[in-house]
């Protein structure tokens, strides 16, 4: 059984951080932004912070690696992570954990993950559960297979 974090972590770029903030703790209460136009919206909307939808477009696209500070903590804000998140990927490695399992924990809470499910996880031997962890991690290497694809 060999350590797989780097591969659930929330990602090593900032392209990639945000884009896992946005998919995975967007806020539970608002809907899903279709859009960078309904994400800069909304974020502007709960901090009071003005981000345009073009500077949305290029953090999530890699095209801006070095944003205002007052940008990152509007996301961090908005997110509920510690700024701390956007830094270098040697040092977030523990907030990465932390922010992942949060993301966890609101699955749970609306039901999208049965708790059950996660009892039963834990609940299995070492080597089932490393089947259960290849199985997991090869079907989200094919999903992000499929949306790269799209």
């Amino acid at each position: 059984m060999g350590n797989k974090t780097e591969e659930i972590a929330p990602g090593a770029t900032l392209a990639d951080k945000v884009e896992w903030l946005i998919r995975n703790l967007w806020p539970a209460d608002d809907h899903p932004p279709r859009n960078n136009v309904e994400t800069a919206a909304a974020i502007a909307r709960a901090t009071g912070e003005d981000i345009s939808s073009t500077t949305v477009w290029k953090l999530r696209t890699g095209r801006q690696e070095n944003p205002q500070l007052k940008t990152l903590r509007a996301l961090a804000t908005f997110f509920g992570v510690p700024i701390g998140y956007f830094g270098r990927p040697s040092e977030t490695a523990p907030i990465d954990e932390d922010i992942t399992l949060k993301a966890l924990r609101r699955d749970v809470e609306h039901g999208i993950i049965r708790p059950e499910v996660l009892r039963a996880l834990v609940d299995l031997s070492p080597e089932a559960r490393w089947v259960v962890d290849e199985m997991i991690l090869s079907a989200a290497a094919a999903d992000r297979r499929r949306q790269a694809a799209t």
